[in-house]
């Protein structure tokens, strides 16, 4: 049904849904608590980027950011919106924490927001074994932030 493969970022599709996200980002998280990365940050180096697909429609999309050899952090999950409560998000995450397990890191981050429009991320997040933790890498205490991580057990690659 779904088809996920790592993206260049060069798709009118991608740009298109990735400027939804910093939309929605910017409406409800202030500018300081904002933390989304645009589209050239999600082309660094660090940033490992993938689509999900229906065919040719684009159904979301997620990424994890390298922080250094144990850890990942979590960036830029999100679901079309014509595709919500169709199981992509749960999908898409289980296909990155796979890909961080097969690649040796020990911990994946997020930072996500405290508003109520958040509270879908923090229940999927939970349901895939986030546990609620205190800031990371270079994120500070914010009232506006929530932090989770999961722990990967890798001997059972």
């Amino acid at each position: 049904m779904f088809q996920i493969k790592l993206d260049d970022l060069s798709g009118p599709e991608i740009f298109q849904l990735l400027q939804q996200h910093l939309e929605d980002m910017q409406a409800t998280s202030p500018p300081e608590s904002k933390h989304a990365l645009d589209l050239e940050g999600l082309k660094d180096s660090s940033v490992k980027f993938w689509t999900i697909w229906q065919g040719n429609v684009l159904a979301g999309c997620g990424a994890y950011k390298h922080l250094n050899d144990d850890r990942v952090e979590i960036k830029s999950m999100r679901t079309a919106n014509d595709f919500r409560g169709k199981g992509v998000a749960s999908f898409l995450l289980t296909h990155i924490i796979e890909r961080a397990k097969n690649s040796g890191y020990k911990e994946i981050y997020l930072e996500t927001g405290s508003m109520d429009y958040f509270k879908p991320a923090h229940q999927l997040y939970k349901k895939h074994g986030f546990d609620f933790c205190g800031p990371f890498a270079n994120y500070k205490e914010d009232m506006n932030s929530v932090f989770m991580c999961l722990e990967i057990d890798l001997n059972q690659r």
